[in-house]
């Protein structure tokens, strides 16, 4: 690395939304920016969630001073129990509500005793290493979130991420513009920042928004009310106890993650309540129906929330009847839209009244493109980074950006993808090289253990199915001594194929009667597979179009 630069990488989160990682290093000291998950995509088959991938820390490990997090979001936090250890265990600063998510995390994963967690308000100054660290607080849907301003030797760099220009935002916290301002004045090196909803013209509403709609559903609904939102949208979560409140509704959190986190924010002042309102699940049966209102998880359609379960009629506490309104106070984030479709689709058949995607039950957080102009203007980076997008929206933020009156030149505004190495000092910020990075899979508990190679096969299996072939060979004249019996799974109903199963025995025993040996050479039972396997797939290919998995189990006696 070339002395006096910056050098900031991202190992997850650019071109796609979640896992947020980014790595900032000058000289022999690394920053670690967020640790956040992504949720698979469909063809992920089976896996649970997605890291980013430290290939590219694992050599330099006592490098790493501190692990700065921005808010308690899943996919800035999520990745902490499952990489910190691999990491060796460096401070995580946070702000006193993130740490507490963390904390809730690390108790579970029983990782609390190693960990060391600092938390710093915002607008105090902390010292890392040769890095000066600002924090700075920043209006997103959940309290307690903050951008960071970090004094390098090199220049100024400003981490920016989940933020909005709310005005009247729930906890009272509004975005500060002033110190935003103040940092434009100190002339910025580089800007990375979140530009997921660029797309979208004007300003994102304001939260308040959304509390005058669930007003207007807690002032007419006739029957119990159920709104699912993510379990960390502590702001969405405050909206729905104090409309519950204002109509005599008692509140019941139902869903593993909702009353975790609730907890954590009740217990440290982030949730309002009232003695009384809160009830636990199984008491709300114990209240007439327009009494009662639910908050719960789900939002995103995942098949073992709260809110699937009760559509799936599986829930233990709450069944959907005639005369419940659920409100589904989120976007499906990109790929989810068919889970959460059939979600809704069955919570109608159970006859509730279900409001979703309309304007008011539900605003973004994050700035659209009139708020992301602001902050260039106020900010007026050398560089900007833009992330926390689908690669088209990184494209669409960059279109803008040169679009601001001569701002900034082409070569100022750098897309990166996950792995790129970027490095600026001043009149200098380019692309110098790729890290190694790719899709680090949880499966159940374990980390890794499923690569890319593992979901491929999954992949070819849920295709054409599995083909498995048992024979028994004489070991010293390779003749077919039993079999082969064939057997099918998820390729073709074995009671209805009979005339394929036997043509496939025959085409076995075709492939093997060319090859016996004269006796004095011991057969090879690899190459007996590998006949087997070319063969079977040939002949089934042929008569079905298909590739199953062929399997051959090739025993000598």
């Amino acid at each position: 690395m070339a002395k006096n630069r910056v050098r900031v990488i991202p190992l997850g989160g650019a071109g796609e939304v979640g896992r947020n990682m980014w790595v900032l290093e000058y000289g022999d000291e690394i920053l670690l920016l967020d640790c956040g998950v992504m949720f698979p995509e469909a063809e992920m088959l089976g896996v649970d969630l997605v890291l980013p991938d430290i290939t590219y820390l694992r050599e330099q490990k006592d490098k790493i001073k501190a692990i700065l997090l921005t808010h308690g979001h899943e996919d800035h936090i999520g990745a902490l129990p499952h990489l910190i250890a691999d990491l060796g265990f460096p401070p995580i600063y946070g702000t006193p509500l993130t740490i507490g998510m963390v904390t809730g995390k690390f108790k579970e994963h029983r990782l609390l005793d190693r960990a060391t967690l600092v938390r710093f308000q915002a607008g105090e100054k902390l010292t890392i290493g040769t890095f000066t660290i600002e924090p700075f607080h920043v209006a997103h849907s959940i309290p307690d979130t903050v951008g960071f301003g970090i004094t390098t030797p090199a220049g100024l760099v400003v981490y920016l991420t989940d933020w909005k220009f709310d005005h009247t935002p729930v906890d009272g916290q509004p975005t500060d513009t002033t110190f935003i301002a103040d940092l434009g004045r100190r002339s910025p090196l580089a800007l990375i920042t979140d530009c997921v909803r660029v797309e979208s013209k004007g300003y994102t509403p304001s939260e308040q928004t959304v509390g005058e709609a669930f007003d207007n559903i807690f002032a007419t609904a006739p029957g119990r009310i159920i709104v699912a939102t993510f379990a960390s949208n502590i702001s969405r979560v405050q909206q729905a106890i104090d409309s519950a409140e204002a109509y005599g509704r008692k509140v019941a959190l139902v869903g593993r993650s909702m009353e975790n986190n609730s907890k954590i924010a009740l217990e440290l002042g982030y949730l309002r309540v009232e003695e009384g309102t809160l009830i636990r699940p199984h008491e709300a049966g114990n209240y007439p129906d327009d009494q009662v209102a639910i908050v719960c998880t789900g939002s995103q359609g995942e098949p073992m929330a709260a809110l699937a379960r009760m559509a799936n009629r599986d829930h233990q506490h709450v069944k959907i009847k005639p005369g419940d309104t659920v409100v589904v106070s989120a976007t499906p984030i990109p790929g989810n839209e068919i889970s959460v479709g059939r979600v809704i689709n069955n919570l109608f058949r159970l006859g509730a009244d279900v409001i979703y995607g309309v304007q008011g039950v539900h605003v973004s957080g994050h700035a659209y493109q009139e708020e992301l102009k602001m902050v260039l203007a106020m900010l007026k980076p050398e560089f900007v980074v833009p992330f926390h997008g689908d690669y088209r929206h990184m494209v669409l933020y960059r279109k803008m950006a040169l679009g601001m009156g001569g701002l900034f030149q082409p070569e100022n505004v750098i897309l990166a993808e996950n792995g790129s190495i970027l490095e600026f000092s001043r009149n200098f910020g380019k692309i110098t090289g790729k890290a190694q990075v790719g899709y680090v899979y949880v499966d159940g508990t374990t980390v890794g253990d499923v690569g890319n190679v593992v979901v491929r096969d999954r992949q070819l299996l849920a295709r054409d199915g599995i083909l498995m072939v048992v024979v028994s060979i004489d070991r010293t004249t390779g003749e077919l001594v039993a079999g082969p019996d064939v057997v099918s799974r998820g390729f073709v109903y074995m009671r209805q194929s009979d005339d394929l199963i036997e043509a496939t025995k025959g085409a076995v025993r075709d492939a093997l009667s060319g090859h016996t040996g004269d006796g004095t050479t011991e057969t090879d039972s690899m190459f007996i597979h590998r006949k087997i396997k070319d063969a079977v797939s040939e002949f089934l290919y042929s008569q079905t179009r298909r590739r199953p998995m062929v399997i051959p189990v090739v025993m000598e006696v």
